[in-house]
């Protein structure tokens, strides 16, 4: 697309096929200015709506005085573009009869697109509606868009109740787990590989920290009715400095998914106590979120919906509404398994639907 085009996305066109043109903006992690621009332009020319923006990030708005707020979410960056020669994963999208492959496809431009065809068409929903689109979220925490937006217009994202537009095959997921990363480092006595004898192999002492998370039997925890599966596992090892030296250190990273019913802290009681004897530092952490979904605009919204709740495995940024006292769920279109593949795809049909239930809810 060229500069002049990217800022004629139409909004009032087919959900999907704008869902393509939102594609076709690459957007990859720290590039969403021009997709921001793009969706900037459109917000800002709805008469009904109030909009701020921060560096990529934007925040659209109805006022008019309902007795409930509901907050829609979702992120404009993807993951980088994939390096597989072939790959239907990639940017400008593609059309396969009622299929749309490409970057962002399932993760998530088609829940933005149904954002901002929201965002248009709903001059008099039922409920106030705040739209937050933003940028990093495929990156470090530290970095969110989220995350800034709750920083500098924390008054803007007030709300009763918050759908995060992230890919969910169009179920209603309540909550999420949190997530948690760990460095467990061994140490040994370098020398030289000719006489071993002289060290002490620490890539060798990994190996315990290996068998006890292999026999490690993951729980399953029921949280306000869902069941959240936990898993923990090893993700990286690093060790050793040339061919011919015993290493002297070796670290497992670790990665904890735990169910919202305990806090990043108790994950690290929890991981600390499993490998005990071993160095164990905690590196990054993120709180899960409790469903919420005995609130009752989320009753309202699963009953709108039609599907029985499941659990949000994964991490997502329902946790930062959640933290903030907000009651969250995600629903999107599009398989969530298939986010960030190199077969990255959804159907014209799931993001039809998820824009009709929204809608049908809202209006």
């Amino acid at each position: 697309m060229t500069a002049s085009e990217i800022l004629t996305l139409d909004p009032t066109a087919d959900v999907a096929q704008l869902t393509a043109d939102i594609m076709d903006i690459e957007s990859v992690s720290g590039n969403e200015k021009a997709l921001a621009d793009a969706v900037g332009a459109v917000l800002r020319s709805c008469e009904h709506l109030e909009v701020v923006r921060e560096g990529d990030s934007l925040i659209a708005r109805t006022n008019l005085g309902r007795q409930e707020r509901v907050i829609l979410a979702g992120h404009l960056d993807t993951v980088p573009l994939p390096h597989v020669q072939g790959s239907r994963g990639t940017v400008p999208s593609r059309w396969e009869g009622d299929v749309l492959y490409g970057r962002g496809a399932t993760d998530m431009k088609g829940g933005v697109a149904v954002q901002l065809a929201l965002a248009v068409a709903l001059t008099e929903p039922s409920r106030d509606v705040t739209y937050v689109f933003y940028d990093h979220e495929e990156v470090e925490a530290s970095l969110s868009g989220l995350g800034r937006l709750v920083g500098s217009f924390p008054e803007w994202l007030q709300g009763d109740f918050a759908v995060l537009l992230e890919p969910t095959n169009g179920t209603v997921e309540g909550g999420c787990n949190g997530t948690a990363r760990f460095d467990v480092t061994t140490t040994g006595r370098a020398a030289h590989s000719a006489r071993a004898w002289m060290g002490e192999n620490a890539i060798h002492g990994v190996a315990e920290v290996l068998v006890r998370l292999r026999d490690h039997e993951p729980a399953t925890v029921t949280v306000d009715g869902l069941d959240f599966r936990e898993s923990l596992n090893a993700v990286l090892i690093t060790g050793g400095t040339a061919g011919n030296v015993i290493p002297d250190r070796a670290v497992v990273e670790v990665n904890y998914r735990f169910a919202p019913d305990k806090t990043p802290e108790q994950a690290e009681e929890y991981v600390r106590s499993l490998l005990e004897g071993f160095d164990v530092v905690r590196t990054d952490a993120a709180a899960g979120a409790r469903p919420g979904l005995n609130h009752p605009a989320a009753a309202e919204f699963v009953a709108a919906v039609g599907e029985e709740p499941k659990p949000k495995y994964g991490w997502t940024d329902v946790a930062r509404f959640s933290a903030m006292g907000i009651p969250a769920v995600n629903f999107g279109p599009g398989d969530p398994l298939l986010a960030h593949s190199d077969d990255e795809h959804v159907h014209a049909d799931a993001i039809r639907a998820c824009l009709k239930a929204l809608n049908e809810w809202l209006a």
